[in-house]
């Protein structure tokens, strides 16, 4: 099943986060509130849904209509804010980058999205999901707060004796994204992509 998918790449996305973030966010204080971005900036109701995980093994999805967004209930009973966050920013996601791919689907439940994603070719949906999850770690974390708290994070690390060649270097960014994800409200994997991806690693 081929749907319209575009093919953005990397700096595309980062046009469209920082797009939003300007409309939404433009103090881009962080950590970056989501929640209120997705529920008042685009009019989407978030629905806890108890099971969504186990049973369908997504955190999360959008209706077809980009209106209401199931969140795996789970996620909020036993307190996990990072995954939480960076899977209402994916499915934001979705809203902004891909309304003709969703007009072009046929889906009414979670069971249903699953069965979509799975019929969908592998470009596509490749395509469709590193494009969300690319953009919500745009988004989470701004490129200038990144720049800016990253530079005083390696002086920290360097301070407390951390070692910047060789082998130690990827012991440093595992502290650094550790630190990092800390203050932007994400996970260090999330920190560490966005390191890799905008050439922020190693540092100067």
């Amino acid at each position: 099943m081929d749907i319209p998918v575009p093919r953005l790449s990397y700096e595309d996305l980062r046009s469209r986060a920082d797009e939003i973030l300007a409309a939404h966010h433009p103090s881009r204080q962080i950590p970056v509130p989501i929640e209120q971005i997705v529920e008042f900036g685009f009019d989407v109701t978030i629905i806890p849904l108890p099971g969504l995980k186990d049973n369908h093994e997504v955190d999360a999805f959008m209706s077809r209509d980009r209106h209401t967004m199931y969140a795996d209930n789970a996620m909020l009973e036993h307190r996990s804010p990072n995954r939480y966050r960076f899977s209402l920013a994916h499915e934001l996601g979705h809203i902004v980058l891909h309304q003709e791919a969703f007009e072009a689907l046929s889906f009414d439940s979670a069971a249903q999205w699953r069965r979509v994603m799975q019929l969908m070719s592998e470009p596509d949906r490749q395509a469709l999901e590193w494009q969300a999850y690319c953009f919500a770690g745009l988004i989470l974390v701004p490129r200038n707060p990144l720049q800016v708290l990253l530079t005083n994070a390696v002086q920290v690390a360097k301070g407390a004796g951390f070692s910047f060649t060789g082998n130690n270097l990827e012991v440093a960014k595992g502290y650094i994204s550790n630190s990092l994800g800390k203050c932007f409200h994400v996970s260090s994997q999330v920190i560490e992509k966005r390191l890799d991806r905008d050439g922020l690693w190693p540092p100067k």
